[in-house]
């Protein structure tokens, strides 16, 4: 998948966020490799032509629609603040996860795409986030500093990955996941052997 062409970078926002919305809706309707892409951009009111002028074709434009379900998903949690304990700490990652579920249920075509969006990259554009919550763990003690850094964000990023999978699948379900489970599986990476983090 390649991102779009300069042209549809060159369109209005309005426009641009506009082709998004119906392909975000399309594609989830519909799944990703599911969709037309011919009525996807007879819903959007753009010509062939036209199409081919802003994308290489459907997964370009799949890819689009991809990148901006993770921003807004990015956008949506914020960066990582610092806290300053580890009842903080505990609370704003409580109060991440309540934000995005909170969006993710408002925004079922978000919700639909919320997986493949955050494969899009292998998770890449997740990594400063990650990282900023480690050192800030680390900083507190409620994250381990025996390992190094690197590797505790990738077994946190795979970790939480494996609940966002989890619980996604819960919501689609209409149910809430029980995210107390997500921070024992946290604190278990997260601490010592022996440690016991409290929340």
């Amino acid at each position: 998948m390649n991102p779009p062409l300069p042209r549809f970078e060159r369109l209005a926002p309005e426009r641009r966020a506009e082709i998004l919305a119906v392909a975000r809706s399309r594609f989830a309707e519909h799944g990703p490799q599911n969709a037309s892409y011919n009525k996807i951009i007879e819903a959007a009111g753009i010509s062939k032509t036209a199409a081919y002028h802003y994308f290489d074709g459907r997964e370009d434009l799949l890819a689009a629609v991809l990148e901006d379900v993770r921003d807004r998903l990015l956008r949506a949690l914020g960066p990582w603040a610092p806290a300053e304990d580890a009842t903080a700490f505990w609370a704003r990652l409580e109060a991440g996860t309540d934000t995005l579920a909170s969006h993710l249920l408002g925004h079922p075509d978000d919700l639909a795409l919320a997986e493949a969006a955050a494969a899009l990259d292998g998770g890449a554009a997740w990594q400063g986030w990650f990282a900023a919550l480690v050192a800030d763990g680390q900083r507190l003690g409620v994250i381990r500093t025996d390992l190094d850094q690197e590797l505790l964000v990738s077994a946190t990023v795979a970790v939480i990955g494996a609940a966002d999978l989890w619980a996604l699948t819960a919501l689609a379900g209409g149910r809430r996941p029980d995210r107390a489970q997500v921070w024992s599986l946290l604190r278990g990476l997260w601490g010592r052997e022996g440690d016991r983090y409290a929340h």
